[in-house]
């Protein structure tokens, strides 16, 4: 098969050639052209072959399971082919053969997994004075490269708006699927932002919302919001932006047990109205393996009585108001008005976003909204990255 034969939808490039191969007792060291060696232990290499017998070459999944091996395997021999590939025959006859781009990439020795890590795209975190990033309706419903860069901002600053948006109702969802489709709620797929009688939340009133991200009741919360203005003739109402990511990072400089708090003691938020009783127990900051911020949950009228150890809730009282407080000082916002044609679309488990209150008598109001999910702006991202 040839080199780049392998188990993927994407293509590597070749860093470093591979020089040699040697079996080692628990697997394979490779020398590679920089002259780095990665060690590649003989079930990893196992796991990880992308022959037709052991992936199948039309889903590209693997069908083989490291479990039909036994845990002693050992290689018979292993070279460096013709065509740069590495090649290890097994004790049971079986052959692999490995692309030096697709190897490099995966290599887990520690100087290619903090090469990896320092790859990885990074966040744009941002405070007061947030240049945002602006995009036309019709370029990105047009032109891939365009709707390649409005999620490329939105992944990395995790607020933008595009504008010359059609101001009939519905439009927001064709915007919305140029990513995935919508994720409906107990609020519908697209839902009325807009001043009501029987409201079963508070941003179906003219009341000020303080800063939140929607639906913390949820196991898993929205990854996006769209927030599209049909009309705002209303008196009031400005959109107000802060960067949760920002914040939790100020801090867990300026109090680190404050910080290490928010992340470990979890807190119970509840939505209940006449037809539906949501609720979720989770931490206002969470991590990822590597200790970094993956996501806020915040919604303080959505929040029920904390629980916890006595010793530990006065000083996570402190430690949540503290929170707030940062959230409320102008050098972490952004405000804006929404106009009839501009569109909002942030992260919702980054963005915490507020609104003033509105005078529903000074004229009419109606926003539309809907929600997408993270994984589905990363997966888009990277098809159009191919």
């Amino acid at each position: 098969m040839p080199v780049n034969a392998i188990a993927d939808y994407s293509t590597y490039p070749l860093i470093s050639p591979l020089l040699q191969a040697r079996l080692q007792p628990e697997g394979i060291e490779v020398t590679w052209g920089d002259q780095r060696r990665s060690p590649f232990h003989y079930l990893w290499l196992r796991d990880n072959c992308p022959c037709s017998a052991c992936v199948y070459s039309v889903t590209r999944e693997q069908v083989f399971e490291v479990a039909d091996v036994p845990i002693d395997l050992t290689a018979q021999h292993t070279d460096v082919d013709e065509q740069g590939a590495l090649r290890v025959v097994w004790q049971d006859g079986h052959e692999s053969r490995f692309d030096p781009g697709w190897l490099r990439a995966h290599a887990y020795d520690a100087a290619s997994r903090a090469e990896r890590r320092a790859a990885r795209p990074r966040q744009q975190r941002w405070t007061a004075g947030f240049e945002l990033p602006l995009f036309e309706y019709q370029a990105v419903m047009e032109d891939e490269q365009a709707l390649l860069d409005w999620l490329l901002a939105l992944r990395d600053a995790g607020l933008t708006q595009v504008r010359g948006v059609p101001t009939e109702p519905g439009s927001l969802s064709h915007l919305a699927r140029k990513i995935a489709f919508i994720r409906e709620s107990n609020f519908g797929v697209l839902f009325n932002v807009q001043s009501k009688a029987d409201a079963d939340s508070n941003a179906y009133t003219a009341f000020n919302l303080p800063l939140h991200t929607d639906l913390p009741t949820r196991e898993l919360q929205p990854g996006l919001q769209f927030l599209h203005c049909l009309i705002n003739d209303a008196s009031g109402g400005d959109s107000l932006f802060v960067d949760g990511f920002a914040v939790a990072e100020a801090l867990r400089q300026e109090a680190p047990q404050a910080y290490r708090l928010l992340c470990e003691v979890p807190v119970e938020f509840r939505n209940k109205d006449r037809r539906s009783d949501y609720r979720c127990e989770a931490p206002v900051i969470a991590r990822d393996a590597w200790d970094e911020v993956t996501e806020i949950r915040l919604a303080n009228f959505l929040r029920g009585p904390f629980n916890t150890e006595p010793d530990v809730m006065l000083p996570f009282y402190r430690a949540y108001r503290r929170f707030i407080e940062m959230t409320r000082e102008t050098r972490f916002q952004f405000r804006q008005r929404l106009e009839a044609g501009q569109l909002w679309c942030f992260d919702n488990r980054r963005i915490l976003h507020a609104r003033d209150a509105f005078d529903p008598a000074s004229g009419a109001r109606h926003f539309q909204g809907c929600y997408v999910d993270r994984d589905e702006l990363l997966s888009r991202i990277r098809v159009l990255q191919r």
